[in-house]
């Protein structure tokens, strides 16, 4: 069964919002030349959560709103501070690794996100120290100068935005998607303060990166986003999203709906124990499991869900993420997760979701043999091959003359080199050839049914619908070019 299938059949009660949909303060864009009511107009609007218009493709990418601009939209503020009041378990545990000392890796970040949820002034001076003195990255003196602006002097002030325009400067050659998000979010936190480079910047972003770079490559099927820039890209949708109105996601719905599955069904079944919690770890070329990238994986995933708290996919993954041994309790990722989780969204049951995740646009196949931690776990993904089992990751060679591999869920037929295969499947056992020339077009016969052209996706991967229950063979050849 197909991912789409799935929610189709499982979730066709759920209300859906559209993918332009806005949570929180949504507000209609304006440009700088903009007069003062309508401006004010358009402040109050967005204070009632009343939706405006959208900003269309010829108009300046402007920004709308009102300090704390990143992250701390009034809705998000307002949750956090309940949960202070609350006292809940993961305010406890961040206040806890705050107030007591505790050696937070992204201070900035961490000291302005607790001054602004508590109301502390002093830790928000010691941030604003961090920033000028140059202790801070530029995304987290983006988040400081946005978060701490009622403390700020003059002098601070100018000093803050000297460094932030001089850090988008410095950075602008560099178009990975971690640091277009922090160029973003320091012209979002610069716009109304300096003239010209912080709307300069985001036309640069929004019209040039993503609609001339990014875009025509997700069309194309090429994997541009890398799975450990989920938490950047998320971070980036959040705040174009939250101060202009625009939804990057709309220019490519297809890609953004498969993602958090896709996402989630990249982990190896096995879990990792750390030293503060235990971490699910997602797919790696190389070495031994990175603990940094696990906390940022799951910050990735709570941002996705707080980013549409609608979409079927959200509350499946909501689903698998509010299991309290992953919740993040270290110096890095308690932040992190006090920010983001929602313990209050409702979420499914990731055991809902098909063991077989197929993205044909991308050439991506993930299969898991049960939703145990001992399971298998094979994943096609970038060129590369990975079989999971007994614990650990092992890389497949499609050139070997590998026998079929059957996951229960699904069987492998590894046919970069054999062209003939010998099945016989359980009932609701997928197959899938692979090794094949992407986007070739090859001929298909199976026993006792009629010759069939079909072509390999992007992956050079081929879905073949087998019968069951009884031995089969399947053999294939490539279909001549000038045939086609």
């Amino acid at each position: 069964m197909s991912i789409t299938t799935f929610f189709c059949n499982a979730f066709r009660q759920i209300p859906h919002a559209p993918l332009g949909a806005v949570v929180g303060n949504p507000c209609v864009a304006m440009t700088q030349s903009v007069q003062m009511p309508t401006k004010l107009a358009a402040v109050v609007l967005c204070s009632l959560g009343l939706p405006l218009t959208a900003q269309t493709a010829d108009e300046p990418v402007a920004v709308f709103t009102e300090h704390p601009r990143l992250l701390l939209r009034p809705q998000r503020l307002r949750l956090l501070k309940r949960e202070r009041e609350r006292s809940s378990a993961r305010w406890q545990q961040f206040e806890a690794l705050v107030a007591g000392g505790a050696p937070m890796p992204e201070r900035g970040f961490a000291w302005g996100l607790y001054s602004m949820v508590a109301g502390n002034s002093a830790l928000a001076r010691e941030a604003l120290v961090l920033a000028q003195t140059g202790d801070l990255d530029l995304r987290e003196q983006a988040l400081v100068f946005d978060w701490c602006q009622n403390l700020m002097s003059d002098s601070q002030r100018r000093d803050l935005a000297a460094r932030l325009q001089k850090g988008i400067a410095d950075t602008a050659a560099d178009n990975s998607v971690a640091a277009t998000r922090t160029r973003a979010m320091a012209a979002i936190a610069l716009y109304d303060h300096v003239p010209q480079v912080p709307q300069r910047e985001l036309e640069r972003i929004v019209r040039q990166w993503w609609g001339a770079r990014i875009l025509p490559a997700l069309k194309r099927g090429q994997s541009v986003i890398a799975r450990d820039d989920a938490y950047p890209l998320w971070e980036l949708l959040h705040v174009i999203r939250d101060n202009t109105n625009i939804d990057l996601r709309e220019t490519v719905p297809r890609f953004f709906k498969d993602y958090p599955i896709e996402h989630l069904m990249s982990h190896y079944p096995a879990t990792y124990e750390g030293p503060d919690n235990q971490y699910r770890i997602g797919l790696s070329k190389s070495g031994e499991p990175d603990l940094h990238l696990a906390a940022l994986s799951r910050a990735a995933e709570l941002a996705m869900v707080a980013l549409d708290t609608n979409a079927a996919e959200s509350q499946v993954l909501q689903g698998w993420l509010m299991h309290d041994h992953f919740v993040l309790r270290g110096p890095f990722g308690a932040p992190y997760e006090f920010l983001w989780a929602n313990p209050y969204q409702p979420g499914l049951s990731y055991n809902l979701v098909p063991l077989v995740y197929h993205n044909p646009d991308f050439g991506k196949l993930f299969i898991r043999s049960s939703w145990d931690e001992d399971a298998q776990w094979f994943g096609l993904f970038d060129g590369s091959m990975q079989l999971f089992a007994d614990g650990h990751p092992s890389s497949v060679n499609p050139r070997l003359d590998t026998p079929p591999i059957s996951l229960t869920s699904a069987t492998l037929c590894f046919a970069q080199r054999q062209r003939k295969f010998q099945l016989k499947l359980d009932e609701d056992e997928m197959v899938f050839l692979l090794g094949l020339e992407p986007r070739r077009t090859y001929q298909v016969e199976i026993d006792d049914e009629e010759m069939f052209e079909t072509a390999a996706d992007a992956g050079g991967i081929l879905e073949l619908d087998v019968p069951h229950g009884k031995p089969v063979g399947v053999r294939i050849r490539e279909v001549p070019t000038e045939s086609r």
